[in-house]
């Protein structure tokens, strides 16, 4: 791969809880290349997490700035873990690890959370995610300062339908309420709205990069298997799996739409005087569905800091091999077949 101008890009991050660490060992192999300049990223749940941590570190120290913030970012989630995390280790999972594949402690919060809505296991409403972002992002700082365009996916719970906040719209509760878990958390309020995860609606919504940026290359960075080689059994493989079919069906759908439009200029079958009014796109898509195989379904609730760091490097080592077979085409062409998604 021949050293040369930075390409423009837009980013597109999914969320996907602690397998979000996969995408920020994507994130820290491109940052470490120095090969792309981000003109927008789009995003949601913990992919908008990565997005904002990576756009103030990249204001405050450039690259490597950013790839020291996401590592203290990620290390705080997991210190959260051990102090709020519904996966802490008992001593019967000693005997047990081998059959359940994550701790007994999670079965036993599943579980409340099907007869306990969070209005009822945390009436106080107490986040402690909240309390890391405050801890690490300066707000006011990158609304004044990003030169990334953020636009981060949340989904109204009154209308059902996507809001997209944009960087001078960023807030704490807008990140919060990009990633909020209905059987977790407690609706977010936002100017007298209510919101959800935004991956029910946009898991990340594409459109916030088509309408308000020029770059034609989007790469999106996935954590949400789309593929899986085996049928799920259990009730917590069988939920677990619709929640990630119901996470990606969003994103499928815009792709379709996009390999319409881009069928539609391939083909000539727009008029000349048309051709202005509709751009081609560049999508490219770096796929987490081999990489995250190996892991139980239950693991995005996992914030261990050893799984994490496992997950960064499977991130690290995918973008690599990742930009060895599509850097090229980058500025010139897709790299994905559009027939998979119709």
């Amino acid at each position: 791969m021949e050293q040369k101008d930075k390409k423009k890009v837009n980013l597109a991050l999914q969320g996907g809880g602690a397998h979000g660490a996969f995408a920020w060992g994507v994130l820290d192999k491109f940052l470490e290349k120095d090969i792309f300049s981000i003109e927008a990223i789009t995003a949601t749940s913990a992919g908008s997490m990565n997005a904002v941590i990576l756009s103030q570190g990249m204001m405050e120290g450039g690259n490597e700035g950013a790839r020291e913030l996401l590592y203290e970012f990620w290390h705080a989630m997991s210190d959260y873990g051990k102090l709020y995390g519904v996966t802490s280790p008992l001593p019967i999972d000693i005997f047990l690890q081998p059959y359940l594949k994550v701790p007994v402690s999670f079965y036993f919060f599943s579980s409340i959370t099907n007869i306990l809505s969070p209005y009822q296991f945390n009436p106080y409403n107490h986040h402690p995610i909240r309390e890391v972002l405050e801890n690490i992002i300066d707000i006011e700082k990158i609304k004044a300062n990003s030169k990334i365009k953020l636009f981060l996916g949340a989904t109204n719970v009154r209308t059902g339908k996507i809001r997209i906040f944009n960087t001078e719209e960023l807030s704490i509760n807008a990140i919060i309420a990009s990633a909020c878990l209905p059987k977790l958390f407690q609706a977010v309020e936002i100017d007298n709205e209510y919101y959800w995860d935004g991956g029910y609606l946009g898991n990340p919504a594409i459109f916030p990069l088509i309408y308000n940026t020029d770059v034609k290359d989007i790469i999106i960075l996935h954590t949400v298997p789309i593929v899986r080689s085996n049928i799920p059994s259990t009730v917590m493989e069988i939920e677990t799996r619709l929640r990630e079919i119901s996470f990606n069906s969003s994103l499928m759908r815009e792709m379709r739409a996009i390999a319409f439009v881009t069928k539609l200029i391939d083909d000539g079958w727009i008029k000349s005087e048309f051709k202005n009014n509709l751009k081609k796109l560049f999508i490219h898509c770096l796929r987490a569905d081999k990489a995250l195989e190996q892991f139980p379904r239950e693991s995005v609730f996992v914030p261990d800091w050893k799984f994490l760091l496992t997950l960064r490097d499977l991130g690290r080592a995918a973008a690599e091999t990742w930009l060895q077979e599509n850097y090229d085409m980058i500025g010139k062409q897709s790299t994905i077949d559009f027939n998979e998604w119709l």
